[in-house]
């Protein structure tokens, strides 16, 4: 027997007004358990909110451009045997009830290359919010009353607010260029760039104050007066890490400490134990270590033992947060860029929970299935690039953490061992930290006794 049933959007993360900007299904489509039926794009990553049950879909309650959060209804679906032909979206889709004082902004108001749309559609969940504010004067703000004139209050919408309070911008000093003087994400981040490449004079600089970075305007050259060109347009993922990884650079004082672990017994156990896991009554389940398992492992003892380093400086740069888990992010390759997965309680599994953790969400950030949730609340960072080349680099420190592991390729090197020079695997680190928070001596001991734990993972157990 047929019965209507709502399908809503599961926890994202904690996130709030997530602005939807692809429908995957239409009215009428039968759909499957688990497939997708709308996509949303947080700052961070974009996910998909999948169906509770199988069944036909009869309503849909979102469109591109609405917000959704928890619990927020998608859809009504009829599950049990095929309802009859339905309506097509046109005559059928609503909006969920909103005020309906002014019409929203077309998001798509201007043409736009195909590989700037999904810019334009996340843009339109802007839109839609500013749609519910007056169209004269100033719109109604969240603010404590203080010394604010209405008149001049920003411009923008929640969403924004929160992006600009990230990267420490005073939105009163950003230009709007939407309708009715409104500030994007895209303003703000148009900012930061002038003010990080000296085309935009900051707060303190232009009250004479003299903290400006005073750097050149970025150079304007047209290339294509010397060959051909091709233009790309950044993804969004790069466009949103790219304003956080200058923000980090530029307020973070950075020293990087460089040093080599001895890997060569720690090899030989992970080929082993892979080996043991391959075989048909293999206890790892067909399980693949990698060498960053073992990383990830060893650091949360590091951690441990150093707390300095697991923790987190506030804004203000007075207050330490001393942090009592253990939660590591790795750095992982997309095709949209980097993102950072972390993995939970690494302190209290093991390397085969950690590899096969550290498996699914990889694929899961490959597919751009990641959730906001699955790369929050990391206290470390481990960037690996073993599986491509190089023998060291200077990481950027992900804020607001205060340290970061970059890991090169492994090579064979000549150790003396005080008799004679013999071949051991050595694997070059580099950790990259805050010096407001870690001195040099304190770097130096972290690496040494995190190369110490390498070279015998049995002190893990200690």
């Amino acid at each position: 027997m047929a019965e209507l049933k709502e399908a809503k959007a599961p926890d994202i993360g904690g996130y709030d007004d997530v602005p939807v900007i692809e429908v995957l299904v239409a009215v009428g489509d039968t759909v499957t358990q688990d497939q997708g039926l709308v996509t949303l794009e947080s700052d961070k990553a974009t996910m998909e909110v999948p169906s509770p049950f199988a069944g036909v879909i009869k309503e849909l309650k979102v469109k591109v451009g609405d917000t959704l959060s928890e619990g927020g209804l998608v859809a009504i679906i009829e599950t049990g045997d095929a309802a009859a032909e339905v309506p097509k979206p046109e005559a059928k889709v609503e909006a969920a009830p909103a005020p309906a004082k002014p019409k929203e902004p077309d998001p798509v108001v201007e043409p736009v290359a195909v590989a700037d749309k999904p810019d334009k559609i996340a843009q339109a969940s802007i839109d839609a919010q500013a749609g519910k504010v007056p169209a004269q004067g100033a719109p109604p703000v969240r603010f404590e009353a203080e010394a604010l004139i209405p008149g001049k209050v920003p411009y923008a919408s929640p969403a924004v607010r929160l992006f600009a309070r990230e990267l420490g911008v005073d939105l009163s000093q950003v230009t709007g260029t939407e309708k009715g003087g409104r500030i994007t994400k895209e303003d703000v981040q148009k900012y930061v760039k002038g003010v990080l490449s000296g085309a935009t004079a900051s707060p303190a600089a232009a009250g004479g104050g003299g903290a400006g970075l005073n750097l050149l305007p970025w150079p304007k050259v047209d290339f294509s007066k010397f060959g051909e060109v091709e233009e790309k347009p950044l993804s969004r993922i790069k466009k949103i890490s790219g304003a956080n990884l200058a923000r980090n650079w530029a307020m973070i004082p950075h020293v990087t400490q460089h040093d080599d672990a001895d890997i060569t017994d720690l090899e030989a156990l992970r080929v082993q134990l892979n080996k043991e896991n391959a075989a048909p009554n293999g206890s790892g389940a067909g399980i693949k270590l990698t060498m960053l398992a073992f990383l990830i492992k060893a650091s949360a003892n590091a951690l441990a033992k150093f707390p300095d380093f697991n923790a987190s400086l506030d804004a203000s740069g007075e207050v330490l947060t001393l942090k009592k888990y253990f939660h590591i992010g790795f750095a992982a390759d997309t095709p949209n860029g980097l993102v950072v997965p972390v993995v939970r309680d690494v302190d209290k599994k093991g390397v085969l929970q950690i590899s096969q953790e550290m498996g699914e969400l990889a694929k899961k950030a490959r597919d751009g299935k990641l959730g906001p949730a699955e790369m929050s609340g990391g206290c470390f960072s481990i960037s690996s690039l073993g599986g491509i080349g190089g023998t060291s680099f200077t990481p950027i420190v992900n804020a607001p953490e205060v340290a970061i592991l970059g890991v090169s390729k492994s090579s064979m090197k000549p150790v003396w061992d005080g008799k004679q020079f013999v071949p051991r695997l050595t694997l070059p680190l580099s950790l990259s930290y805050d010096h407001r928070v870690i001195d040099g001596a304190a770097a130096a001991r972290f690496t040494a006794y995190l190369a110490q734990l390498l070279a015998d993972m049995r002190r893990v157990l200690l």
